[in-house]
């Protein structure tokens, strides 16, 4: 009987196991997502034993199993006995890291790194850098590829005389004559230069790490662009002295490179850079080659660089921010507000702003604003939403007087541009400019702009002009509400346009959230009960919701003679919206 019951606990591991055989590409990826379930039902010695070795030999596979394969082995460790037996999971993992498919060996390659981290520096010198040795040694550039992402794990574990053979067979992979390993090469060097000590930092890595910097063989420039974060990656380990002796060369090449994929790498790159060097080396010689990539030929290569102005400002030490600014990055601000490319103008309309708090009042004034105001006036939609965006970052800097004197003017007309997402911009900043004009300015020069949007041609602006007519409400106070909102919006219920009408509802529903109930008894029932009557059905369902949305505010007495009676006229409606929307709001009264 025990025979039998043992038989019958592996009869669904055999059939998983003929499922990795089937000609289904379904079926052996299913079985293969279950292969923990297998291993724990074999158990850890015959996984060991038998799967394990089942799974080195199906190495011929589409690339969606061995895909997961290769995820599913880098967590099988405890499933082979834990770390002692980790090496046991090299052999299948060694194979997918050589297939010809680069997910397959990218997956791979992290399942070793993973499990490398559970060996032994016993296990890893003897069977972990062993694989690193073949692999690197292969014939085909697919396992060479896949070796330079298993030296920063493994070289930190290792004798000495095995680092140095390891850094000379890494050295052969930074000279592959095959460009895709060149280029796994230069995306890795970074980590390995954090495991090896200066010395062979200093005297072996960086020359490799420069030689891939300016690899010209079969115009590489896919090798070079990579070699820039390394770069950045190795000059956060140095000095600044080093830096500038060993690293500055080739940022200076690259950021000069005749590639603009290298040139947009480093523009991409800047403030990392910047951090990794140090204030000093940023001063004497970054800002050069910044101010360079901001009047690059490629607008790609300008548009990164601009995207970076600020935080490039900002960190400049604050005693030379001024010094450094005005000669070198402000003549190039005032090139590319001019810029031919809008993507490039895009991208300095959302920074730009920032550079108020770097550079002062003053020169704010001077320089900036007339800045602001081109980049306002462009033609493109873009470029005046970025600046729209970023007003609250000027209003701090010059304050509001300044503010209103000098691009009031042009945000209002823009608050009439034909373009319906720059208008909704303008609204979204309504409130903030209103809270610091204060509400005399206010009124004077805005609100008739508030209220024109109440009956704007575009749903998505009457809808929120509606709900900003809740927070200048918040901003002004009720009794402002009474004297200048509420009865401008009460009167659109006689406009001839059911829009409108429909609009006045909208904005009763916004203004009831921040109105006490006898205002809204006293002043907007009335009119809600008036347009019930209205001959466009979607007015009166849109009454019907309206009340259903004020009687929680109301009192019984309103309730039961005003809109109780309004709701059993609609109830009787004939049409089927009108009607289902009246009775939700009747449950509500009731």
């Amino acid at each position: 009987m025990a025979a039998t019951s043992e038989d019958d606990s592996l009869y669904p591991i055999a059939v998983l196991i003929d499922e990795l055989r089937n000609e289904d590409t379904q079926l052996r990826l299913n079985s293969i997502k279950k292969l923990s379930t297998i291993a724990l039902a074999l158990g850890v010695e015959r996984t060991r034993a038998e799967l394990i070795p089942f799974l080195t030999d199906t190495i011929e596979d589409e690339d969606e199993v061995l895909w997961a394969l290769a995820e599913q082995l880098g967590n099988f460790i405890p499933l082979v006995g834990g770390p002692e037996y980790a090496s046991c999971l090299l052999p299948p993992l060694e194979n997918l890291a050589t297939v010809e498919e680069t997910v397959v060996r990218e997956k791979a390659t992290e399942s070793l790194r993973m499990i490398a981290g559970d060996h032994s520096p016993a296990d890893i010198e003897k069977h972990f850098a062993p694989l690193v040795k073949r692999l690197s040694q292969g014939d085909w550039f697919t396992s060479r590829t896949s070796a330079c992402g298993l030296y920063a794990v493994c070289y930190p574990h290792v004798s000495v005389a095995l680092k140095s053979e390891l850094r000379m067979m890494f050295k052969c992979l930074c000279t592959d004559d095959t460009p895709m390993v060149r280029r796994a090469a230069a995306s890795k060097i970074g980590e390995f230069a954090k495991v090896v000590e200066m010395e062979h930092l200093k005297g072996e890595i960086i020359p490799l790490f420069n030689s891939l910097a300016n690899d010209e063989q079969f115009s590489q420039d896919s090798v070079r662009l990579l070699a820039v974060e390394a770069g950045i990656t190795i000059a956060g380990l140095l000095t600044e002295s080093d830096i500038e002796s060993l690293l500055l060369p080739m940022f200076r090449s690259a950021a000069s490179d005749k590639s603009w994929r290298v040139r947009f790498m480093i523009a991409d790159k800047f403030i990392d850079l910047q951090t990794a060097v140090g204030p000093t080396i940023t001063k004497n010689h970054l800002v050069f080659h910044f101010s360079g990539l901001l009047k690059d030929v490629e607008a790609e290569v300008r548009a990164s660089a601009a995207n970076k102005i600020k935080e490039f400002c900002t960190n400049l030490p604050a005693d030379i921010q001024e010094a450094v600014i005005m000669p070198n990055i402000l003549p190039a601000v005032k090139e590319l507000v001019c810029d031919t490319n809008q993507h490039v103008k895009a991208a300095l309309a959302s920074v730009i702003m920032g550079l108020s708090p770097i550079m002062g009042k003053d020169n704010t004034i001077q320089h900036l604003l007339p800045l602001f105001l081109i980049l306002l006036k462009d033609e493109h939609s873009d470029v005046r939403l970025n600046i729209i965006s970023n007003l609250d970052s000027v209003n701090k800097v010059i304050g509001i007087h300044q503010l209103s004197q000098s691009l009031l003017p042009a945000i209002v007309e823009l608050a009439e541009d034909p373009k319906w997402r720059v208008r909704l911009a303008i609204i979204e900043h309504m409130p903030l400019l209103a809270e610091q004009l204060g509400v005399e300015f206010f009124d004077e020069k805005l609100n008739s702009l508030c209220m024109s949007w109440l009956v704007d041609g575009v749903f998505a602006i009457r809808s929120a002009a509606t709900s900003n007519l809740k927070r200048l409400v918040s901003i002004f106070g009720l009794e402002w509400a009474q004297n200048t909102v509420i009865t401008k919006v009460l009167s659109m219920a006689r406009d001839p346009n059911y829009l409108h009408r429909m609009t006045t509802l909208f904005a009763i529903n916004v203004l009831a959230e921040v109105c006490p109930p006898d205002v809204i008894a006293k002043f907007m029932v009335p009119v809600i009960s008036n347009l019930a009557a209205d001959a466009v059905p979607n007015v009166r369902f849109n009454v019907a919701k309206t009340m259903a949305l004020i009687v929680p505010s109301l009192d019984s007495h309103t309730i039961e003679f005003q809109i109780k009676p309004c709701l059993t006229k609609l109830h009787e409606d004939e049409d089927m919206d009108v009607k289902y929307f009246a009775d939700e709001a009747l449950v509500l009264c009731h």
